[in-house]
């Protein structure tokens, strides 16, 4: 099975990135995300409890329809706590400025991020426009407006 595929340009804004090989890439053949790799200057200790900017050394031009989601390693979420306060991050087809991932450290230990870490996955997505159209009533579902643990907990 071949999966479809959309062209997306890259500007790489750090040499590191050429250097290093550290383009975002699918880590399996049927991976939904690409691993987004730290740039930073030098190494940056996330402390428990705090959020940390992160360079990618990378820029892109998303075509229109489209917009790419950041999201956390499940790794570095398991294993140290780690992960994206604002899951799934948005890149809008419209930004043209660098990738940087913000990272939240919710684990007890200090978490050092090295340049050429994976850090997050990035996925592209289709976006659709809304439309509004007012009504009166919504239609009825068998749900209702239930939400917030109505099924049980």
């Amino acid at each position: 099975m071949k999966l479809e595929t959309v062209p997306v340009k890259i500007k790489i804004l750090d040499d590191r990135v050429r250097k290093l090989n550290l383009l975002p890439r699918y880590m399996t053949k049927f991976s939904s995300g690409m691993d987004l790799h730290a740039l930073p200057e030098e190494e940056v200790t996330v402390k428990p409890g705090k959020i940390a900017l992160i360079p990618t050394g990378i820029a892109v031009a998303i075509p229109p329809g489209y917009e790419i989601q950041l999201r956390p390693r499940s790794g570095l979420a398991f294993r140290y706590g780690v992960t994206l306060p604002n899951t799934p991050g948005t890149i809008d087809s419209d930004y043209r400025g660098e990738i940087k991932v913000i990272i939240i450290n919710l684990g007890e230990k200090d978490f050092v991020i090295r340049p050429g870490d994976r850090i997050a996955q990035m996925v592209l997505v289709p976006v659709c426009r809304i439309e509004w159209e007012e009504v009166e009533e919504l239609p009825s579902t068998e749900r209702g407006d239930g939400g917030f643990g109505h099924t049980g907990f």
